[in-house]
């Protein structure tokens, strides 16, 4: 998971490709995710078991899953394109 976020603030970082803030954010949103999995499925966390299991794998993974959506959906050219988001943008902006 350290890796995963890592490589993802790396690739944020150096602006190497077109895409490497999407990407970048992608791979930060999936480091999250992963560490929710990984909180449900390891017995024993060690230090990190501060928090209910509960809350942790309810926090990392509506991070996680929020990071990437927005990640997807960002301008311009968004990779994932959501219909009522633009309306509703629309309609608060006015």
């Amino acid at each position: 998971m350290l890796a995963l976020a890592g490589l993802g603030v790396i690739v944020v970082g150096t602006d190497a490709f077109a895409d490497a803030f999407r990407v970048g954010t992608i791979l930060l949103g999936v480091a999250l995710i992963t560490g929710a999995v990984m909180r449900r499925v390891l017995p024993s966390v060690g230090m990190l078991a501060v928090r209910s299991r509960f809350t942790d794998m309810v926090t990392y993974g509506l991070l996680g899953i929020l990071i990437v959506l927005l990640a997807l959906v960002t301008q311009p050219k968004p990779w994932l394109d959501i219909p009522f988001l633009e309306d509703a943008v629309h309609f608060t902006v006015r």
